[in-house]
């Protein structure tokens, strides 16, 4: 969450990040005025609770009847001191649930909604085609290497297998992301799925994304994961990190679990919107005054991959109000798909602050004291390149190139052929 000091100190900072994103600046007032009922709340009840300790006093002094009526008195005092300790919780409570509705202060990020992205740089030219471009399913269909119906028949919609090529493209997609991962310092991870609510609201995936999560509510409190990101968070919860010898990075490997809530109609051909997939993702522990120089290395890291995978893409800064609760800053890298005329995003990487830490109650140790480390995060390596890479190496036969930056994990395979 948010910095309450900051809010206290600059409420117009908060303001216009609440504008920025298109949200309610009012909620900035309803949480001053939560935390002046808690401050009055709490000054009534550390004043009688000094009174209480004064008054304990007395009655150690007192004897016989006078002592009597003093303990009287105690007892009521004491009733009343209990029910202010009551109220001023209720108070931070209620203080609190609001704060926690207020997203990350967008930092830089273009002000706006999902259409109002503002693009930061193109990478290579769209191939022309001189014959029918087929999208990504149509050409899988004939590798053999995604199985839609089959996915539906055992999963429902959105469910698919992938099979053959198809699954050998995915673990080549996947292995090179943790090499490369690996080879800049990364600690490789395999992260688990199932996480306990306290990780899913301490990296921002509850409250009003709560419909986009599987919740698992059987008898176990847990929840799916959407992305490594979220156990990666929270695997330094309630830790002081050392970080002078500078950021603490993790390349997490996971199954992906998303509901898509509010999607229905929106890519339900092939394997862009779907329900379940595999990603490695690049986490990092780092001060805050460094997250932004770190954004832009993961962002370079991300660069690296798509040339790896050699598809035209563009980096887009996602508008403030399309940034996710935790986020102050995101940028995507979007594939050009030659079935849809347009780019899609494959990648993105964002810059929380200090929010998820905050809330998470991860820590450094300053020369000033404990403070909040900040998390970032960014995807390397995903299911959906594939559908990327189809459809910008196919042939006119059907077949496709392999790109040359994932052969040496393909045994050096070139060409994915048709299969009759």
């Amino acid at each position: 969450m948010i910095d309450l000091r900051q809010l206290r100190e600059n409420p117009d900072v908060v303001r216009d990040a609440q504008r920025a994103r298109r949200r309610d600046p009012g909620v900035v007032d309803a949480v001053l005025e939560a935390d002046a009922r808690w401050r009055e709340a709490t000054t009534t009840f550390e004043a009688k609770r000094a009174e209480q300790k004064s008054f304990g006093k007395k009655v150690a002094q007192a004897k016989g009847e006078q002592k009597q009526e003093l303990l009287a008195q105690v007892k009521g005092l004491a009733a009343e001191v209990k029910q202010l300790e009551a109220a001023t919780a209720e108070a931070s409570v209620a203080r609190d649930e609001l704060l926690r509705s207020i997203p990350n202060i967008s930092e830089g990020a273009p002000e706006g909604l999902e259409e109002d992205f503002e693009v930061r740089e193109l990478v290579g030219e769209p191939r022309q085609f001189d014959f029918p471009v087929r999208d990504h399913l149509e050409i899988a269909e004939g590798l053999r290497a995604i199985d839609m119906a089959r996915g539906a028949k055992v999963s429902g919609a959105r469910f698919y297998f992938l099979t053959g090529v198809g699954a050998q493209l995915e673990l080549a997609i996947l292995n090179s992301a943790i090499d490369q991962a690996t080879k800049a310092g990364f600690t490789p991870m395999i992260t688990p799925t199932l996480v306990l609510p306290e990780a899913m609201e301490g990296t921002g995936f509850l409250g009003e994304h709560a419909d986009e999560v599987y919740h698992l509510d059987k008898g176990d409190d847990l929840y799916l994961v959407g992305t490594s990101e979220v156990a990666l968070a929270g695997y330094h919860a309630g830790e002081v990190l050392d970080l002078s010898d500078g950021p603490l990075r993790y390349a997490g490997w996971s199954a992906c679990y998303r509901r898509e809530a509010g999607s229905y109609g929106k890519d339900t051909r092939g394997i862009i919107r779907v329900h379940q997939f595999h990603k490695v993702e690049m986490f990092s522990y780092c001060r805050v005054e460094d997250s932004y120089e770190e954004h832009e290395r993961l962002l370079d890291w991300e660069r690296e991959m798509m040339a790896r995978i050699d598809v035209p893409y563009r980096i887009i800064d996602t508008a403030a109000g399309d940034l996710g609760t935790s986020a102050a800053r995101k940028f995507d890298c979007e594939a050009w798909m030659p079935s849809q005329g347009t780019y899609r995003e494959l990648t993105s990487t964002s810059n929380t602050t200090q929010f998820q830490a905050r809330r998470l109650n991860i820590r450094e140790r300053t020369e000033d004291g404990l403070r909040p480390v900040a998390t970032l995060n960014g995807t390397l390596g995903t299911t959906r390149f594939i559908a990327a890479i189809l459809e910008n190496h196919q042939q006119p036969d059907g077949s496709v190139v392999v790109p040359e930056g994932l052969r040496p994990y393909l045994g050096g395979r070139e060409v994915f052929e048709v299969i009759a």
